[in-house]
């Protein structure tokens, strides 16, 4: 997976989108042939899946933590499933706050982790069983749209509205997981997060596709304590500019911006040319979650600049309240459709 994505990605398609266009094909059909003979396996637990068209940050994390509260509330004991991209373990593995840091289970299910029970797998289904084992009986899947070899109920597919699907190219010409169309065809539902048209033509598809879409934002918690503050932010996430402009937004001055690659491990020369340039303007370091979780039991200069840091945090806030317990509820309904006919099929088996 492609963790810094080239500039051009988000803009018009110009000659090194169409000059990359021949393995655009030849990856969009690998990814087609992916999807479409992928064994997704079922589990005994309904399974949604929340995931986007794109690499890069699209406001996943927010809406799984967001939707596992209401899983909550509905009186399940939800868990999330997660490959733990960015981390070295290559097993399965439960996360612990504890004793894993983000070098080994990735900085996002070190967030899932702290509010509900979170595996990393790269073999998902495996995965997916040490969750039931855990007395798990509600899977959110963060993310394996294009490629889980588990079956999901429901799958969530997150756009962000200021930037869509980029010049809408497949990798490597473009931020595109695989085609448009064969992504459409086996998404749920659409959800798009933030203000803006750049989601404009995906809505469109969707609507061709017959796919509902609905809308939501990301709120900052406590906003009322960045106001009038000056501050030199940096993040390490698939879409910065997304965080410089939440900051923003809270009446923040945002004097100095920082931008570094998707899950990037930040060194001693890096944090030290923060500390030292906040330092130097008199400016309170501001990043986000993300990034914390991968600053978190640092040492030497990056461990100082954690300690230095501060945290915008944000929440997902559906434009309509009771959608969240609608995907709740429409995952559960697939779910014993499923089993009923699985347990249809069994009786043929045996004649019944």
């Amino acid at each position: 997976m492609v963790s810094e994505a080239p500039p051009f990605w988000w803009s018009k398609a110009d000659w090194r989108a169409w000059s990359l266009y021949p393995a655009s094909l030849v990856y969009g059909a690998v990814a087609r042939s992916r999807m479409e003979n992928a064994p997704r396996r079922e589990v005994a637990a309904p399974v949604l899946c929340v995931g986007n068209f794109t690499v890069g940050g699209a406001g996943k994390t927010p809406t799984a933590l967001s939707l596992c509260g209401e899983a909550a509330k509905a009186g399940f004991s939800p868990g999330f499933l997660s490959r733990g991209y960015g981390g070295s373990l290559r097993s399965v593995a439960m996360v612990d706050r504890q004793r894993h840091h983000a070098a080994d289970v990735g900085d996002e299910p070190l967030l899932l982790a702290e509010i509900a029970p979170t595996v990393v797998s790269p073999d998902r289904y495996a995965g997916a069983q040490k969750l039931l084992g855990e007395g798990v009986d509600f899977i959110i899947m963060d993310d394996g749209f294009q490629s889980a070899s588990v079956h999901f109920d429901y799958a969530l597919l997150v756009v962000d509205a200021l930037r869509g699907i980029g010049n809408g190219h497949v990798i490597p010409g473009g931020p595109v997981r695989a085609p448009m169309l064969d992504q459409m065809r086996n998404a749920s539902a659409l959800l798009i997060i933030g203000d803006g048209t750049a989601a404009d033509p995906v809505i469109r598809i969707a609507g061709r596709a017959a796919k509902p879409v609905y809308s939501a934002r990301l709120a900052v918690r406590k906003s009322r304590s960045f106001r009038g503050k000056r501050v030199l932010a940096y993040a390490a996430i698939g879409n910065p500019e997304k965080f410089f402009n939440s900051l923003r937004g809270t009446g923040a001055h945002v004097v100095a911006e920082r931008s570094f690659g998707d899950h990037h491990k930040f060194g001693e020369e890096e944090a030290t040319e923060l500390i030292d340039a906040a330092a130097k303007h008199n400016l309170e370091l501001i990043t986000t979650s993300k990034d914390m979780a991968r600053l978190r039991d640092a040492r030497g200069k990056v461990a100082e600049l954690a300690e230095k840091s501060r945290v915008l945090e944000v929440q997902l806030r559906l434009d309509q309240p009771h959608l969240a317990r609608s995907f709740i509820d429409r995952t559960v309904q697939s779910f014993r459709k499923r089993q009923l006919a699985a347990a249809q099929k069994l009786n043929r088996i045996k004649g019944v």
